[in-house]
This record gives structure tokens, sequence and C-alpha cells, in this order.
């Protein structure tokens, strides 16, 4: 039998029986060591099957209460190995959210954490408030190489950047990723999450051009003007808008789509050249 297995049963029976234990706190905590601290924190899959207790919340809690950072992380753990996290978002979510205010972020906890953020999705979060998650995401500064599932990370930050407490907190950073996990992730046209013209809108507004250059470049690859999720007309007035405050912007939009074209072999959109050529153009005739 794994050794993992016997260390989460161990924690059942030291919770079922707490009461005739005059430390089952400290023994929780063994026992999570002793089963999850000698794992890779990227090693999340096994064969075993947990007899998961997160219907037991003062175990969860014991166990985040004791800010101790690697007992966490070994919670985290056995929570997220396998392809789904085996506990409801409900449970934790709280609790994760508050952690960058209790808790030194070890870097194995803070690679759990991103795991745990991953499979809960963005819709396990709303009931804390996005300007919480916000607030997460920023203290652990996500990057590709940290993401599992590029595509939940992509839709999970998507439907972060609608709001706008992310349009104005969210770093620069997570404007950049999902064109990288965009790029990465072979999807189709117009799937789950749709064009929201109110982040073009915010961003333009607020003048945040590194933010918009990066948006834009996701709209190109998501949504464009073929899959109907962005009209020419409109593509044709931010562009040029956007070349005249970002010069290079071009270099590295036509960058990511040669990317995007060669590991999907997906053609690269027609709007895609016509509507740079007329606004590099345009940006010149401006320039003084």
């Amino acid at each position: 039998m794994c050794l993992t297995k016997i260390a989460y049963d161990w924690c059942s029976a030291i919770y079922e029986n707490r009461q005739n234990l005059e430390d089952w706190k400290g023994l929780l905590l063994a026992s999570l060591e002793i089963g999850f601290r000698h794992l890779d924190p990227r090693d999340y899959y096994t064969a075993s099957t947990f007899t998961h207790i997160e219907h037991q919340p003062e175990m969860v809690d014991a166990v985040f209460n004791s800010r101790k950072s690697e007992a966490i992380a070994d919670l985290l753990h056995a929570w997220t190995m396998g392809y789904s996290l085996h506990v409801q978002p409900g449970t934790c979510t709280e609790h994760l959210i508050c952690l960058q205010n209790s808790v030194q972020f070890s870097p194995r906890l803070r690679l759990l954490v991103i795991r745990s953020i991953e499979l809960i999705g963005y819709g396990g979060f709303e009931g804390v408030g996005v300007e919480r998650l916000v607030g997460l995401l920023n203290h652990l500064n996500v990057t590709f190489e940290d993401t599992v599932n590029q595509s939940e990370w992509l839709w999970l930050l998507l439907e972060t950047l609608r709001t706008s407490e992310a349009s104005l907190h969210l770093y620069d950073w997570y404007w950049e990723l999902p064109v990288e996990l965009a790029v990465s992730c072979s999807l189709p046209y117009g799937h789950e999450t749709t064009y929201n013209p109110q982040i073009t809108k915010l961003l333009t507004e607020a003048q945040e051009w590194s933010k918009l250059e990066h948006w834009i470049g996701a709209v190109w690859i998501l949504w464009p003007p073929e899959a109907g999720g962005i009209t020419e007309e409109d593509l044709g007035h931010l562009t040029p808008l956007l070349f005249r405050q970002r010069p290079g912007a071009f270099q590295k939009l036509e960058r990511w789509m040669e990317r995007w074209n060669q590991r999907h072999g997906e053609n690269i959109p027609e709007s895609f050249q016509r509507i740079c050529k007329q606004a590099q153009e345009a940006a010149q005739r401006d320039t003084p």
C-alpha cells in the first residue's frame, strides 16, 4: 500500500479519535509530513484512493491555523494528487486567499497553491471576491512554467481580466501570460469565454498601452474578426492607436502569431496583416 494513502488514512483515524488524543493536531501534522513531505511538489499524480475527510472542517482549520508553510503544503499536495481537487472549493478557498497574510510562502507551498487555484477555477473563488483573488495572484506571480493545465489557467485569467478590479490592479505580467497560454493551447475559435469589449474600453481610457498590446494579441489568437469575436472596424481603430504609443508592438504581435501558426498549423487571420499594415502606415503618418 502506498505510503501516502497510509498517512492520509492515519489523518482520518486521528481526527475521528481526537477526543481521546492529547495532541491530535500534532499527530495530524506529523502524519501529513510522513506521507507527503518527501514528494516532488510537481508530482501530482497517484493511483492511490484517499479516504478524504474534507467534510470535517476542524481538521482543515487545524492545518491552516498552524501557520506552518510545509504542513499546509502537505495537505494541499494530498488534495491535488490526481486530475481534480479532492475537496470542495468552499472548504479551502477562504484559507488560500488568507494565506498571504499569515504564512511565509516556501517554494513548495507556492507551487501547490498555484496548482490548487488551477483545479478550483475562477468560479470557485467568486464567493471570496475577485479583488482578493487578484491580490493572491499578484502575490504568487504565476509564470507559464508554473502551470500544469494551460487551458484552465487561460480561462481563469480571462474571466479575472473581465473585471474592473483586475484591469486596475492585476500586475502587467498577467496580461501577457494569457497570450503565452493561448499560443501554447490548441483551442478552437469561439469557445467558452467570449470577447469582452469592456476590457478594451477600460484599457484604452486608462491609457494602459502595455496591457492593451497584450490584450490585442490575445484577441487575434482567440477571437479574430474571422471568428466573429471583434469587427475589423474596431481593430482598425485600435491598432493605429496602439502602434502610435507602442512602436514595437507590431513586431511583438507578429512573433506571437508566427509561434501560434508554427505550433498549431492554424492560418494567421488575413485581417492581421491587412490591419497591421494599415495601422503602421497611419502611425508613421502621424509621427512628427
